[in-house]
Order: C-alpha cells, then sequence, then structure tokens
C-alpha cells in the first residue's frame, strides 16, 4: 500500500480546520482512496465510524441526487441519528448540480468538517469560488509519481521500472495488472470514461470523432508548441475536416477542465512577460500517449519531458515555458520567490546535442539555478549549469 504522503500530510494539518478540503484530479488517480486513508487517520484519532458520513456521486444509490435540494434532503435524513461533529465526504461533488450551495449551507448549518474530491479543473471557479470564498483548500491530485511507483513495485531495478513507468504511467491500479494487454484495456477504459463523462456529456458534444482528432493530434504532439489555428490549419490539409480555431480552442479548454491535458504557456525571458499565443499542452498521465498513439519508448525524449513536468507539478511549481531570442527553455519554475531552469532531453550524445540543451540556459544572466536532465549517468555539468540523471531527479527530490 502506498500512503501517497505528499498529499495526506497535506491533508492531515487540515483535520478540524474550519476550511473545506477539495481534492481535484483526473478520474482513477486516486482521489477515493484517499478518502479512505484520511478516514483511517480520522479512527486512529479516536472518532467515531458513525460520525464519518461518505457519498460517492458515481455509486447507483446516489443516482437520484442531482441538485441541492436533494442533496440538502439526503443528508438531512442521514445525519438525524449523529450526535457530535460530522465528518462529510462527498466523492465526485460534480455530479450534483449547483453543489456549492449546499456544501455552503452545510458549512453553516452542521458541526461539522467537510472534504471534496472532484475531476474537474474549474471545480472552484465563477459562482462557486464567490460562495466559497477564503472558506476552501484545493489540493491537487495526479497518478504516482515514479517515487511512489517504486514505492508500490518494490523492484530491484529501477531502470526496468522507468521504462515501464514511462510507457504505461502511474495510475494506481494498473500497477498491479501484469499482461501487456490488460494494461492496455485499463487505459482505454479510463480514458473512454473521462472522455465520454467529463467531456461529451458534460458539454454536450455532437462531434466526438473532430474532439478524438484534436485530442490524438495533442497527444502526438507533446512537448511541440500548438495553437488553435495550427490544429485547424492541420486538419483542414491532412484531413480534409474544416473547423473553426474558435471551436478547437472550447474543444481544447474542455480537454484541460476534464484534468487530461494541462496547457503550459510561453514567457519571454527579455521582456518579462507571458506570450498570448501558441502553448503547449502535456497529458496527465504518459499512459494516454501509449494507448492512443503508441510510440512512448521511440519518443522517449517527449514523454521524459511530460514526466518531469508533472514532477515539477507535484513539487509546488508554477510552470511557463521560457523564450529567449531564438532559443527555449522547457521549463522555467517559480516557488515562493524562487526560480530554476530545467531542460529535459534524452540523452547527451555528442557536442551539437550539448550544444542545443546547454545554450539557452547559457543565454539567461541571472544567478537561479539551472539544470539539464537526462538518461547519462555521468555527471556533465559545466559553466554553473547542473546536469541531472533523470532518476536522480525523480527518486532524490533534490530540486
Amino acid at each position: 500500500m502506498v500512503k501517497r504522503d505528499l498529499y495526506l500530510n497535506r491533508i492531515s494539518s487540515l483535520i478540524d480546520k474550519d476550511i473545506i478540503k477539495v481534492i481535484v484530479g483526473v478520474r482513477r488517480c486516486g482521489k477515493s482512496y484517499m478518502f479512505n486513508l484520511i478516514i483511517d487517520e480520522l479512527l486512529e484519532r479516536g472518532i467515531n465510524k458513525e460520525n464519518i458520513l461518505l457519498i460517492n456521486f458515481e455509486s447507483a444509490k446516489y443516482r437520484n441526487v442531482s441538485n441541492p435540494r436533494e442533496l440538502d434532503l439526503l443528508v438531512r435524513d442521514l445525519t438525524k441519528e449523529i450526535n457530535g461533529k460530522i465528518y462529510m465526504f462527498f466523492d465526485e461533488i460534480q455530479n450534483v448540480d449547483e453543489w456549492e450551495k449546499s456544501i455552503n449551507s452545510f458549512r453553516v448549518d452542521y458541526d461539522c468538517d467537510i472534504y471534496l474530491t472532484g475531476s474537474n479543473s474549474k471545480l472552484l471557479s465563477g459562482e462557486l469560488a464567490t460562495h466559497l470564498t477564503g472558506r476552501y483548500m484545493e489540493i491537487k491530485m495526479y497518478p504516482f509519481s515514479f517515487k511512489e511507483y517504486l514505492d508500490y513495485k518494490k523492484t530491484s531495478s529501477n531502470m526496468k521500472a522507468f521504462n515501464d513507468y514511462l510507457t504505461y504511467g502511474g495510475f494506481p491500479f494498473l500497477l498491479s495488472l501484469e499482461s501487456e494487454i490488460d494494461k492496455t484495456e485499463y487505459l482505454n477504459d479510463i480514458f473512454n470514461s473521462i472522455f465520454l463523462k467529463d467531456i461529451i456529456e458534460r458539454y454536450s458534444i455532437r462531434d466526438a470523432g473532430l474532439l478524438t482528432r484534436i485530442v490524438d493530434f495533442i497527444l502526438d504532439n507533446t512537448g511541440k508548441i500548438v495553437s488553435s489555428k495550427s490544429i485547424s490549419d492541420y486538419l483542414r490539409k491532412k484531413e480534409k475536416i474544416k473547423v473553426s480555431p474558435k471551436t478547437i480552442y472550447n474543444y481544447l479548454e474542455y480537454l484541460t477542465n476534464a484534468c487530461l491535458l494541462y496547457k503550459v504557456q510561453r514567457e519571454d525571458l527579455e521582456g518579462k512577460k507571458i506570450l498570448s499565443i501558441n502553448e503547449k499542452y502535456y497529458c496527465v498521465d504518459q499512459g494516454f500517449n501509449q494507448v492512443r498513439i503508441g510510440r512512448n519508448q521511440l519518443n522517449n525524449s517527449r514523454i521524459m519531458e511530460n514526466i518531469v513536468y508533472f514532477e515539477l507539478l507535484r513539487r509546488g511549481y508554477e510552470i511557463t515555458i521560457g523564450c529567449i531570442g531564438d532559443y527555449e527553455i522547457d521549463f522555467v519554475c517559480k516557488k515562493m520567490g524562487e526560480k530554476i531552469y530545467v531542460q529535459v532531453t534524452r540523452e547527451l550524445s555528442n557536442e551539437d546535442t550539448i550544444e542545443r540543451e546547454f545554450r539557452p540556459l547559457l543565454l539567461v544572466k541571472d544567478n537561479y539555478p539551472k539544470y539539464v536532465i537526462s538518461t547519462d549517468e555521468f555527471d556533465m555539468s559545466r559553466d554553473g549549469i547542473k546536469h541531472m540523471n533523470i532518476l536522480d531527479f525523480l527518486i532524490d527530490e533534490e530540486i
């Protein structure tokens, strides 16, 4: 069992605090399991099981609860015999329309401690944020990191484990599967569930085929700069499909809302401003790249970039792509007033590759740390730029 201390430690410190705890992440990344870990901790602290209310809105048992009135009645009915503080857990809360109205009233009307999960990155936006301003803490959750993957697998070969992780990703249940067929079917099942429930049904999309082409284009271009217009041009020229950049922009937003894709904007490091056009997208788990496109091992430099991006997110960095002159830096990472620069490549196999990866970092004249990450085992640090093996980066958490 992996306790997922990265998330549990943060949530544990908030238990019994007058703030709503909201765990947001893609389907099947472990949010429901995290609820079980929190409940175990409550029981260890002496909380009676009867004072813990757990409602999973993916269950058929609660399928008829679709609006705040029905949710109010359900909670009132389930808690009427409970004495003392109530610990309320609501799993996949976005399945209830206007749920924020009920949650805010529970906070006022009950002696309670509230925990939520959701599979939509915009769960806490717009009107909802207005209702709960200053009263919630959002915890973003992802599939297993490589370190968590190793904790689960207990393997003696980190490199073999990394190759498996690079290919099939880190969804928790997938690690219990052995055959390639089972892993592929499981990943396809998750993908189709996200596609149907969190995108097609939620946004009433009629042309699922177009949406499929867009997401496959993005996955096939991981780590490359794209735009709504460039995708529109590609579909028109290569697939004879006419679709406006506006429609593509909307579809990309739906995919990011579902926590399937993450958008990274470019930053002009000389002008110190965020650029409004052209960005990169990374998929929440590289296993989806494998089952949709099927070339993770061949494209492992870009898949490594995908892995490093999410590891940096787990470590709390805000990330942009750095632009300096005609050069690009993969990741500019900021946290608590500090900054690091990161380049990712498969290997530093010759002087041309070394020049390509190190030169953009050398053009940055500030004194913040600069890193190049690759699979090479020999330390190739130079000119104040630190070179790191990717396994050391993922396991040791040095940066």
